[in-house]
């Protein structure tokens, strides 16, 4: 049957039949998408139509429907399509049986596939179980299978580890076999060349290696001696029992130098291609090399290429090598000590800001750039430091030590302090850890840098030596003027303090001498001598010349307080800079040194100087014949307000930062002690200086009571009458009252000393009182005078502020208008006084024990003071009136 319809008939007449033949058609005609009934049966009718038109022949007019073709075209057909349909039916039934046979097959196949899934998921499940440990019989361990596969994984992992090794352990034989047979690396060469980072990685990795075997296997190649004879080490021949290899035809390969030129040659590869990419910003490729670098060499190499050729060392080489400039005013206001101190100098700050911006800017890229980026960053971070910023500082220090020693100090401390908030900055940025803060290496590191800058100005002592240096020649310079003028005080050594005095005052010349020759010699730059003698007053330069013909007035010697706040205040400058620069274990023995210099400068050399004088003063005054003038009281009072500021300064500055140390501690507590009871027993030697010229006064105003000042005559009673007291009390009142004033003005009337300073005077001018009385005849008008006299004086002593026991009421001061009374009264009540107890009276005063306050015991023991009128005194008193030669008052001194 042919697989092709034929719906034609034969076209050739020498092969048509009588009968022609239908058309042919298969089942692939029928099974056709392009299969259409109408278009099958139309091509079944056109086909007979043709054949039979074709065989009539043309012929006039129409000719009549033949339908027997067609019949016999359709009749064909439909006996093929019977044959078609058997056909069919017998193909449907070999498929239906393939079919079910293909549906047992199936099936089967199911049935086992599922018996073989429930084995695997109860080997499964049993395997799964001993590995948890369950389900374990006997003396089995928990635990045990799961060991076991551990264990078996282990061993896998070592087994393949092994294999690698041995692996690496062949290829690095055969590169040893070519390097030491052949004198080549070309294995190495290949691996290199192939161009992956993994490649140059482990290319690099043998290579160190081989330098390694070719230590141990050919320690000839490694002699020094040998190498740099290259003829005679090349004929040597080689010897079997040394080890060494690589000897063909009696010639000896130096391995090292073979390995060594390719590890170059790998290096400089890399570090270019490095450097290519670090153009192109390719970071990915340079983190490759880096990796590979590292491997080879630890990384110093590519590390050193990224730091050394940065972009900001060469733009920076040129301008760290700058003079430094600034304006001169702007140098000078920082060698001023009065002025307030300027900022970081400009240079300086222009290089740490741009610092703090390219540090943070490459810690990004050195992140991206690097595996090990913290110790790129390090490298990095110390070339910034010790060749920018440390040259910079060098010739910033260096322009302000040539200004002045406090220029360079105050440069000092605004460098640290700048640059500490840099180091600061950067830990708070986190640079390669952003936004993180930075990592304890790099902490430590910048810490490190920071501390490296400043270490050549803080060695042993030098920091605090220069402290002191600036704030010596400060003070000096301040109380130049001060100094000079008691060196030329002229007095004469009458006592023994008086000859220490002198002998101060030649040490003083001296070193006046010994400051001005200072001046003029080199150790001071133009700018620190200009300040210097403007603090000194010395505006002329000409003036230093010549010490002794400085005009100096009164005032020069006097201490001034604003002196006091000047100094204290560069002291407190200094000690804060010594706690921002210094180390916190060296703060004890630095405030110790300069506690030490202000006792030497302040206490010694302007408060104990200014004492001396005053005493000297207050010693001239004890013989003068003119009334006394207490004006250096004024000075004492300037004294003790400069010795509170001093002392204060010390107890709350100084004294508190020694306490880590409780040694230094109390010895700045003794110094400040023993300085303090100095200060103090001079001022006291000179309060009594004053008690005793102002008694020594009082007694030669005393001594020129006229004698008949008590003893008026009878014609002049009346005019004696109207007189409230003589010419001497009002005298001695007056000078009294203006030593009140004088010591009131000039003495804190809170103080202790103000109190016992005029109790002092009080009491001794009764004292003087007392005696003075004994010595003069009165009469009965004269005894009123005595009474007037003797209340005035006691009025006005009891008008101060004195001990209350001394002036309230039965108290010291009393005993005067008892005197008084003594003669004014008759003999009668003369008598009854001296029953009722007058001197008992006087001695237990109200609102006392039967004992004197402490104070008082003191000036009874003295003799300054007595308890009260004894029995001797009351005659010496009573014997001096004129009516005492009479019977009554003879009786009355019989009962005495």
């Amino acid at each position: 049957m042919s697989d092709n319809v034929s719906i034609t008939p034969q076209s050739n007449p020498a092969s048509r039949s009588i009968f022609p033949k239908g058309p042919n058609f298969t089942l692939s005609d029928f099974s056709s998408r392009d299969y259409i009934v109408k278009e099958f049966i139309e091509a079944l009718s056109d086909t007979t139509t043709s054949n039979r038109r074709s065989t009539l022949g043309p012929g006039p007019g129409n000719q009549l429907f033949d339908p027997k073709p067609l019949i016999r075209a359709f009749e064909h057909a439909q006996r093929r399509l019977g044959e078609l349909s058997g056909d069919l039916e017998i193909k449907e039934n070999e498929l239906s049986a393939a079919a079910r046979r293909a549906e047992a097959q199936h099936a089967q196949n199911l049935g086992t596939l599922g018996r073989k899934l429930k084995q695997t998921i109860d080997s499964f499940q049993q395997l799964d179980t001993s590995l948890n440990g369950a389900g374990l019989s006997g003396g089995e361990l928990p635990g045990a299978t799961g060991n076991m596969a551990v264990e078996t994984g282990r061993r896998l992992e070592e087994l393949d580890r092994q294999r690698r090794r041995a692996l690496d352990a062949h290829f690095l034989i055969q590169c040893w076999d070519g390097v030491s047979n052949r004198g080549e690396i070309t294995l190495l060469e290949n691996l290199r060349k192939s161009g992956t980072g993994e490649a140059k990685v482990r290319s690099a990795h043998i290579a160190r290696q081989l330098l390694r075997i070719s230590q141990r296997l050919d320690p000839r190649s490694w002699d020094e001696l040998r190498a740099k004879k290259d003829d005679l080490y090349r004929n040597d021949d080689v010897s079997v029992d040394d080890g060494t290899r690589g000897n063909i035809n009696g010639i000896h390969r130096n391995t090292r130098e073979i390995i060594e030129k390719f590890s170059e040659t790998l290096e400089k590869d890399l570090l270019k291609q490095f450097d290519d990419f670090y153009r192109k910003a390719n970071f990915e490729g340079m983190r490759d090399c880096a990796t590979v670098l590292q491997d080879f060499s630890g990384g110093a190499s590519v590390t050193a290429l990224f730091v050394n050729q940065h972009q900001f060392f060469i733009d920076r080489s040129q301008l760290v090598t700058e003079e430094v400039g600034g304006d001169l005013n702007s140098w000078e206001q920082l060698a001023d000590p009065d002025a307030e101190p300027l900022k970081v100098e400009p240079s300086l700050q222009s290089l740490v800001d741009e610092v703090k911006v390219v540090v943070q800017e490459e810690s990004a890229i050195i992140k991206r750039a690097f595996p090990f980026y913290e110790q790129v960053l390090g490298k990095f971070l110390q070339r910034v430091f010790q060749q920018s910023i440390q040259q910079r500082l060098e010739m910033v220090l260096e322009k302000a030590n040539g200004i002045s020693s406090l220029a360079f100090l105050r440069s000092l401390q605004s460098s640290r302090s700048y640059i500490s908030g840099l180091v600061d900055d950067l830990k708070a940025h986190g640079l390669t850890e952003h936004p993180d803060p930075v990592s304890s290496q790099t902490a430590l590191i910048l810490d490190q840098q920071l501390e490296d800058l400043f270490v050549p100005y803080f060695v042993g002592s030098s920091y605090i030596e220069r402290e002191k240096r600036s704030l010596e020649e400060l003070y000096t310079s301040l109380l130049f003027r001060f100094t000079t003028f008691h060196a030329r005080r002229k007095r004469t050594a009458t006592t023994f303090m008086a000859s220490i005095s002198k002998s101060g005052t030649e040490l003083l010349s001296s070193a006046r001498d010994a400051y001005v020759n200072r001046l003029e010699s080199s150790e001071f730059t133009p700018t620190q001598k200009k300040m210097l003698l403007q603090l000194a007053g010395l505006k002329d330069q000409s003036d230093s010349m010549k010490p002794t013909e400085i005009k100096l007035m009164e005032k020069d010697g006097l201490p001034n307080i604003t002196y006091a706040k000047r100094m204290l205040k560069w002291l407190a400058e200094a000690v804060g800079r010594g706690l921002e620069l210094g180390a916190t274990s060296e703060t004890p023995k630095d405030v110790s040194a300069l506690l030490s210099l202000l006792l030497s400068s302040m206490g010694e050399g302007y408060v104990e100087v200014s004492l001396d004088a005053v005493l000297e003063s207050a010693t001239s005054q004890e013989s003068a014949r003119a009334e006394p003038d207490f004006g250096y009281l004024t000075v004492v009072k300037s004294i003790i307000s400069i010795t509170n500021l001093m002392v204060m300064c010390i107890q709350t500055l100084l004294i508190p930062l020694a306490t880590p140390s409780i040694t230094i501690r109390r010895e700045m507590e003794k110094k400040t002690n023993t300085a303090t009871l100095r200060i103090e027993d001079k001022i006291n030697a000179i309060e009594q200086k004053v008690i005793d010229t102002a008694l020594i006064w009082i007694s030669r105003l005393l001594s020129g009571q006229k004698k008949n000042d008590f003893r008026p005559k009878e014609g002049d009673n009346a005019a004696w009458l109207e007189m409230l007291h003589t010419p001497t009390c009002a005298s001695i009142c007056a000078f009294l009252t203006r030593l009140h004033d004088t010591i009131a003005a000039t003495l804190s009337s809170s103080g202790s000393n103000f109190r016992h300073l005029l109790t002092d005077i009080a009491l001794g001018t009764r004292s003087h009182l007392l005696e003075h009385f004994k010595r003069y005849a009165v009469n009965g008008a004269g005894g009123l005078m005595v009474t007037k006299d003797m209340t005035q004086y006691a009025d006005l002593l009891k008008s101060w502020d004195i001990d209350e026991h001394i002036k309230g009421p039965g108290g010291s001061l009393d005993v005067l208008l008892e005197v008084g009374s003594l003669f004014v009264i008759g003999p009668e009540a003369l008598r009854e006084r001296i029953r009722g107890g007058v001197s008992s009276n006087a001695s237990r005063r109200p609102g006392t024990n039967h004992t004197e306050t402490e104070r008082e015991q003191e000036l009874v023991g003295t003799g300054q003071i007595e308890p009260g009128l004894s029995v001797q005194e009351i005659r010496a008193y009573v014997s001096r009136r004129e009516d005492s030669s009479t019977t009554a008052m003879q009786h009355v001194l019989n009962l005495l």
